[in-house]
């Protein structure tokens, strides 16, 4: 896959977009590095739990793996290359990373498996473990998972990003091209963390409240999508001028984009929202075991003693 896009990124030269071309290795070594890392050191933690006979949910490495292959699959191949010149394949990048990726990353409850493989350094030391447990109980991580902030943040990184200068401005270097990825990333992770609930945190409303949150971007997400389809004109510079080899017309594709936009708003969505239905209905069926529980040891106790008390009124009342 040919470079050259200021140093940075895909080149004039490069071919009419195919899915396969997308799907060439073009790597990114900032991205290769820390999704390797990230994925050894879940691998690490999995390992040490079963070695001292503790088992962890198959599931949750597998949507994990997946979590770290779709980010993988939109830094490290030609669609990253593609991305820098046309609207519509950096509308998948962005899509991808910051509302599908986060999501199969939190299924994988990375923070809970963190826990559980650190040991602990004992009483009066602090360790890895202990500085985790801290920063999950700290007042800044109670401030950055609030609904207030993470439904600004996720539709601030929309429209203050693509309608205003800021967005050209990052697309000029690869630093600044990276640095927007890790936000976009970084972003959905925030957003989704308090929402699904796998791992623990500071934040944690109830499930309808959860609902809530989720529904709460749609409509932004979804007029952002609307607004670039329904443009008449390029509104990003960077995707304004397209190169020629790849006879892509630049309000089409930006159209391409926005549909783009519009539709991942409702597909993981879906999928959340199954998750958290899930959740409701097994934190239900929990609860009520726990109940049930409570009910053989005290036995009828509860209602004998209801009864009595309805005994002693009507005494009292006669």
């Amino acid at each position: 896959m040919a470079t050259g896009h200021d140093g940075h990124g895909a080149g004039t030269d490069l071919p009419p977009f195919t899915v396969g071309r997308a799907l060439d290795i073009s790597v990114d070594e900032v991205f290769l590095i820390g999704c390797l890392a990230a994925l050894a050191l879940y691998a690490w933690g999995v390992v040490r739990l079963r070695r001292r006979g503790d088992a962890w949910s198959v599931p949750r490495t597998v949507s994990f793996t997946l979590g770290i292959a779709s980010i993988l699959a939109v830094t490290c191949t030609g669609l990253n290359d593609y991305g820098m010149v046309l609207f519509s394949a950096h509308m998948t990048q962005h899509m991808i990373i910051s509302m599908v990726s986060p999501i199969l990353l939190l299924l994988g409850a990375p923070v809970t498996l963190l826990l559980r493989a650190l040991p602990p350094t004992g009483r009066g030391r602090t360790g890895p473990r202990e500085l985790l447990v801290r920063l999950l109980h700290s007042r800044w991580v109670r401030v950055v998972t609030s609904p207030l902030f993470t439904i600004t943040l996720f539709v601030a990184s929309l429209y203050g990003l693509y309608f205003t200068p800021l967005f050209d401005f990052l697309m000029e270097t690869r630093v600044g091209h990276v640095t927007m990825m890790v936000h976009f990333l970084a972003v959905g992770l925030v957003f989704f963390w308090p929402i699904m609930g796998v791992d623990p945190g500071p934040h944690r409303p109830g499930h309808l409240m959860r609902m809530l949150e989720l529904f709460a971007t749609m409509p932004f997400h979804a007029f952002f999508g609307i607004a670039l389809m329904m443009g008449s004109e390029p509104l990003v510079n960077t995707f304004a001028d397209p190169p020629a080899s790849l006879a892509v017309d630049a309000v089409e594709d930006q159209s391409a984009a926005g549909g783009m936009a519009w539709a991942f708003s409702e597909i993981p969505t879906v999928i959340v929202l199954i998750a958290l239905v899930i959740q409701w209905y097994v934190s239900e069926q929990r609860t009520a075991r726990r109940l049930d529980r409570v009910a053989d040891r005290n036995g009828d106790r509860d209602l004998a003693d209801y009864n009595a008390y309805l005994a002693s009124l009507q005494a009292r009342s006669g």
